[in-house]
């Protein structure tokens, strides 16, 4: 092992013990480099006449560049847009993202939490995480209902298993008694738990209530009391898009922190549905955790060997991008900007809530509870999702999402409201239709 990895290691474990543990093998042996990286940023201070260290090309004092490039980027200094950004991502976007979190999420107060990390967004920010913390025949909790990318990302490139639960009760709402019952059973066959927990849900658009959220914090911190090492893992891509009063308006990750020694809550967000930059790749993932003494120490090893596997992937992210984004978050029009777009998206929401109360839909399927986020999805009663997505698309030209045989999903994020209930009544007659050929045949 790296000599700059058993140092980093040793601090984990004077601080916690359990975290060092739940690191994958990978994790354990994961360090940021010194090397060239190191001697550059020496250079960088010291060599006031020649630096011939940095992997870039300079011209008269600055950054080279093409003027084609340049002339599409308003406002921005090349060495702000074209050189490479940190592999931990910009200080200052670091900083700004870290305050943001304590402002958005009031549990957080008084807790100490790492630096974010910055990675080239939410997926790869998933993909990170594996790597750092996943051993290959590790299980992953998570709902029945939830992304596609999860099983690509843990299942097939970490060798991870995934163990599902119904999201939905019954009843309606989280499925608590589910979830615990999950937990509870694999806590019994195995002393690491990782747990997803992704609200707003992709592809339901559910976010749990403040009851369901203080349920699964119960459950999660007893599941640490018992002796279990658990990984609570909060995939907050669309956090803020909350629009019903009874949702939890902030991340289980606040509730989570320094509950227990065995419990660490790991948080991956970013600027991509939260600023509306989708293609600018910018995530996070911030820790927390209840650490013995100092938590410093801990958390910047913690960092460090998440830079090491962002620096031995990708090496770094978008340095334009991350510029980009905190220049928008530094914005004073940012707060007035980001409320008139959740308005549009909120009414979007409350304008599906009620074109489907017509009655004329209830014979063909059924919706699950959404509440946030920018979809839903609709359980059909009578045709096939796969044979009715393609009959939409290739009669009608509505393009919309089959899982499995009888959901599908609609993503009323990019729908007008003038458009919502043409798209219903499309689906509609695509069921009519469906079920005259089946009749007929």
């Amino acid at each position: 092992m790296n000599p700059i990895a058993e140092q980093l290691n040793q601090d984990i474990e004077k601080g916690s013990p359990c975290i060092l543990e739940m690191l994958s093998t990978i994790g354990k042996n994961l360090y940021f480099p010194k090397g060239i990286l190191s001697q550059s940023a020496e250079a960088r201070e010291k060599a006031y006449k020649l630096n011939a260290t940095i992997g870039i090309a300079t011209e008269k004092g600055r950054t080279m560049f093409l003027p084609s490039v340049m002339n599409a980027i308003h406002g921005i200094q090349p060495e702000a847009a074209l050189t490479y950004a940190p592999s931990f991502g910009i200080p200052a976007l670091r900083k700004l993202w870290q305050e943001s979190l304590y402002q958005k999420n009031p549990s957080l107060q008084g807790k100490a939490i790492s630096l974010p990390v910055v990675t080239n967004g939410i997926t790869h920010a998933i993909s990170v995480f594996a790597d750092v913390w996943i051993e290959p025949g590790d299980v992953v909790i998570l709902p029945d209902m939830m992304w596609g990318n999860y099983s690509l990302i843990l299942d097939v490139r970490k060798g991870a298993r995934l163990k599902t639960y119904p999201l939905f009760s019954e009843a309606g709402g989280f499925n608590i008694e589910a979830f615990e019952e999950t937990v509870k059973a694999e806590a019994a066959l195995r002393n690491k738990l990782v747990v997803m927990l992704n609200f707003p849900n992709n592809p339901t658009g559910y976010t749990i209530t403040e009851s369901e959220g203080d349920r699964i914090v119960e459950i999660l911190t007893r599941a640490a009391q018992n002796g279990a090492q658990v990984l609570a893992v909060m995939d907050d891509a669309y956090f803020g898009l909350f629009y019903e009063d009874d949702t939890l308006k902030e991340s289980l990750f606040a509730r989570l922190c320094g509950k227990h020694p065995r419990l660490l809550a790991i948080k991956l967000d970013g600027a991509t549905k939260e600023s509306f930059v989708w293609g600018l790749r910018v995530g996070f993932i911030t820790f927390g955790a209840t650490i013995e003494g100092d938590s410093r120490p801990v958390y910047e090893a913690l960092e460090k060997k998440t830079a090491g596997a962002v620096r031995g992937s990708i090496s770094n992210a978008s340095h334009l991008s991350e510029t980009i984004v905190l220049m928008s978050m530094q914005d004073q029009n940012n707060p007035s900007e980001k409320q008139e777009k959740f308005e549009i998206l909120k009414r979007r929401a409350n304008c599906v809530k009620s074109v489907l109360q017509d009655p004329k839909y209830q014979d063909a399927w059924q919706a699950y509870p959404f509440n946030s986020g920018y979809f839903l999805c609709i359980r059909l009663k009578t045709v096939n999702a796969e044979s009715l997505r393609l009959h939409l698309l290739n009669q009608y030209g509505v393009g919309l999402i089959s899982i499995g045989s009888e959901n599908l999903r609609v993503a009323f994020s990019c729908l007008e409201e003038a458009d919502i209930p043409l798209l219903f009544d499309t689906v509609l007659q695509g069921v009519k239709d469906l079920m005259n050929d089946n009749l007929n045949g």
